[in-house]
C-alpha cells in the first residue's frame, strides 16, 4: 500500500509527538516520585508506557505499509513543577495538543481519501477522547476534595489507584 508523501511525514511527526508525551510523562513521573507522590509517580510511569505504546502502533502502520518509520530524537522535557496539580494540568494541555494533531492527520487522511490511514486512525481518536476525560476529571478530584494537604494526599491516593487499573487494562 502506498500513503503521500504528506501522509508520512504527518504519521511520523506523530511518531514524535508520541515520543516526547511519553518523555514528559517519564519526567512528571520521576518529579511525583522524588516529591513523595508516589500514587501520581506510579500513574505517570504507566503513562510513560501507555504513550511509547501509541508510538509503536503508529511505527508499525508505516513499516507494514512499506513507508518506513522514522525514529525521532526527543527534547528533553521540563523536569520540576510547582504542584501536584500542576502536573495534571500539564498533562490534560499535552493530551490536547496530541487530540488536536491526531485529528489534523484525520483530515488528511478525508483529503486524500486514504481509508486505510483513516481506519487505522479511529482507535486513536477515541483513545484521545478517553485521555482526555481522564486528567479532567483528575482535575476535578481538587476540587471536590480540596487543595490542602488531605485533599491532595487522596488526590494521590485516586491516582495510585488508576495506575493499578490502567496496567491491566492497558492497549
Amino acid at each position: 500500500m502506498r500513503i503521500s508523501t504528506k501522509m508520512k511525514k504527518a504519521l511520523n511527526d506523530q511518531i514524535a509527538l508520541e515520543a516526547a508525551a511519553s518523555n514528559s510523562y517519564l519526567a512528571m513521573a520521576s518529579w511525583c516520585e522524588v516529591t513523595g507522590y508516589q500514587g501520581g509517580a506510579d500513574y505517570f510511569y504507566a503513562q510513560s508506557d501507555e504513550e511509547k505504546t501509541h508510538m509503536l502502533k503508529i511505527i508499525h502502520y508505516l513499516n507494514d505499509i512499506g513507508a518506513n518509520a522514522t525514529i525521532p530524537t526527543v527534547k528533553a522535557p521540563p523536569s520540576s513543577y510547582k504542584s501536584l496539580e500542576g502536573v495534571i494540568k500539564a498533562a490534560l494541555k499535552n493530551e490536547q495538543s496530541v487530540t488536536k494533531a491526531i485529528h489534523k492527520i484525520v483530515e488528511l487522511s478525508h483529503k486524500e481519501k486514504d481509508h486505510c490511514t483513516y481506519a487505522f486512525l479511529e482507535w486513536f481518536v477515541n483513545e484521545q477522547v478517553q485521555e482526555e476525560t481522564k486528567f479532567e476529571t483528575i482535575l476535578q478530584k481538587f476540587d471536590l476534595l480540596g487543595r490542602d494537604k488531605l485533599g491532595i494526599n487522596e488526590v494521590d491516593k485516586f491516582l495510585a489507584a488508576e495506575a493499578g487499573d490502567s496496567s491491566s487494562t492497558a492497549a
